[in-house]
């Protein structure tokens, strides 16, 4: 055990308050969520960023220590990697993302450039036990994943966001919903159901006025698969749903094809069952047409309405409405009219 001074600490690993003189170990866990310190070793240009425990965005440069999380990352646009089966001090792992998701990296995104390498200085350890020294390595999230968590929500009212690939506006519009449905008077909760750990959408939906949110990893989970996505998302249905909002609003990260786990999330029978309003998020209109003929062949699921940059003129929105039959209605400049096409569809009595 040593004890090392971190410059940055990195928003995955919220839940634990840690402070800037940490004790680290050489024993390393190879395992989802634990969490490392490393010392990075190059300089970026672009995705140069780390998302502190603030929620504020800070640069990293050559040099900095950063406490990330081990975990894999399956991202269609960005860094892809796998978890190490071993690690110890002076090993390279790689950022694999803004919120502090370390790993090995298998493929890199020209856009962003070469990831930050970072030299292995230790697993973070916290100390448990009041009044002793022993220490454990420390995780992701403040409660335990239960994979066979039976679904609650209690009546209230589910509208799901999901998107034809990352970037298709599904966090803007969510926070276009919330937002109408505060200011109609309505309790609106929020949470991110997939994805790799980032904690801005939700501090998105918060700025929107939605009252309690959460994230995957809360429950431990750095990045979602088919495996994870359904259960965790069943959880935070049930713990947002035990709070009685009026309204429970969620964003499905990725696409409807990726490797986050949308489709796995789709076709569980207890999660299809308690949606009450699906709005696709599409980047052109043919993205539009393959959405929502996925969602119906697929997933036996009715689009409720889609937005997105498909619908960012008037041309977009009328082929949409016309030879799909599903309203269109663009997040960015009609917010609030797509918020009311939401409430509508759930039924909800707006003035």
């Amino acid at each position: 055990m040593k004890t090392v001074v971190t410059d940055k600490i990195s928003s995955v690993a919220q839940h634990l308050s840690l402070k800037r003189e940490l004790r680290v170990t050489a024993d390393i866990p190879c395992e989802e969520g634990v969490l490392i310190a490393a010392e990075v070793q190059n300089n970026k240009a672009t995705y140069n960023n780390i998302e502190l425990t603030s929620g504020r965005m800070a640069q990293v440069k050559r040099g900095d220590i950063v406490v990330g999380a081990l975990g894999q990352r399956k991202a269609l646009f960005g860094y892809s990697g796998h978890l190490p089966e071993k690690l110890a001090p002076g090993d390279m792992v790689q950022i694999l993302n803004i919120g502090g998701v370390m790993g090995i990296c298998d493929s890199v995104n020209t856009n962003f450039g070469q990831p930050f390498d970072a030299r292995v200085l230790g697993a973070v350890l916290e100390f448990p036990f009041l009044g002793e020294r022993i220490g454990v390595p420390a995780r992701v999230g403040s409660e335990k994943l239960l994979p066979d968590a039976p679904l609650n929500t209690r009546g209230i009212p589910v509208v799901a966001l999901a998107g034809t690939c990352m970037d298709s506006g599904k966090t803007a519009a969510a926070c276009a919903i919330v937002s109408r449905l505060r200011h109609h008077g309505f309790t609106v909760d929020a949470f991110k159901a997939t994805g790799v750990s980032l904690r801005r959408d939700i501090l998105a939906m918060q700025d929107a006025g939605a009252r309690n949110t959460q994230i995957f990893t809360d429950f431990g989970v750095v990045a979602t698969t088919p495996e994870n996505g359904p259960p965790v998302t069943r959880m935070m249905l049930n713990r947002l749903a035990e709070q009685k909002p009026d309204v429970i609003v969620f964003e499905l990260g990725d696409g409807l094809l990726g490797a986050y786990g949308v489709e796995a999330i789709l076709k569980d029978p207890e999660i299809k069952a308690v949606l009450s309003c699906v709005v696709l998020c599409a980047n052109d209109p043919v993205a539009a047409w393959g959405g929502v003929k996925m969602l119906r062949d697929d997933y036996t699921i009715e689009p409720g309405v889609v937005t997105g940059p498909a619908t960012d003129n008037s041309i977009g929105k009328e082929i949409i409405v016309d030879q799909l039959d599903v309203p269109a209605v663009n997040a960015v400049t009609h917010g609030a009219e797509l918020g009311d096409t939401v409430a509508t569809a759930l039924g909800l009595e707006i003035s």
